[in-house]
């Protein structure tokens, strides 16, 4: 059973959320604030962690930098904003995802199962892929350049390697939204661009002249070095 830390300081919304996770097959330990959060996470080493934005003591950005230091259990931002800086200011810190309030139960599961999902094993028989410089041990989800190991989260490290698997090819962002996030994501297309922007800050020498990753005006992205 998957264990999820609910980090947020509405309590009417977390005893609800709770309850209904727990019918949908989740432990959930629920935390009021970033402070008491970070302590759970010590504590428990959640599977996934739902994040609110905005608390007190120390808020969702605080908090998630904190987490991002110590853990790479994946994280689902929970805003009441939805605007391209509010949503690439979480991708930067290192979230997964992120849902806008006010949301679905129903909406927030999928979202869960579909984060969980990307933290699936490597294909049968495959152990390593290899470019120039750049390793991705997909027995131990890790990346390294030149020896050096770079840290990614899971969405990261699945976008990575469906790009590495099909080296040379030209990807289009609607078959990277299916692979990566799944069909229910199929209307957020936003969601490859703003996360191979990310991706190139973390893997490439110089991400205004990339070496890895390349785009194909129109088309998609291409893995190449």
């Amino acid at each position: 059973m998957s264990e999820i830390l609910l980090i947020d300081d509405d309590r009417d919304l977390t005893q609800l959320l709770g309850d209904y996770l727990g019918g949908q097959g989740y432990a959930t330990r629920v935390a009021g604030d970033g402070r008491e959060g970070l302590r759970a996470l010590f504590e428990r080493k959640p599977d996934l962690i739902l994040l609110d934005v905005s608390m007190p003591n120390k808020d969702g950005w605080e908090t998630l930098k904190r987490i991002r230091e110590v853990s790479e259990a994946p994280v689902i931002m929970l805003t009441a904003r939805s605007d391209e800086p509010e949503v690439l200011r979480g991708f930067s810190l290192g979230a997964d995802d992120y849902v806008t309030k006010p949301f679905s139960f129903a909406q927030l599961t999928a979202r869960i199962r579909a984060v969980l999902s990307r933290q699936g094993q490597a294909k049968s028989g495959e152990e390593e892929l290899r470019y120039a410089d750049l390793l991705v041990d997909l027995g131990v989800k890790r990346v390294t350049r030149n020896g050096e190991p770079i840290p990614l989260t899971p969405t990261e490290f699945k976008l990575l390697t469906a790009l590495m698997r099909r080296a040379g090819e030209v990807v289009s962002p609607d078959e990277l939204v299916k692979e990566v996030w799944g069909p229910q994501y199929a209307n957020e297309i936003g969601h490859v661009r703003r996360y191979v922007w990310h991706l190139r800050q973390k893997i490439e020498p110089d991400p205004e002249h990339p070496r890895y990753i390349h785009n194909e005006r129109g088309y998609g992205y291409r893995f190449q070095v």
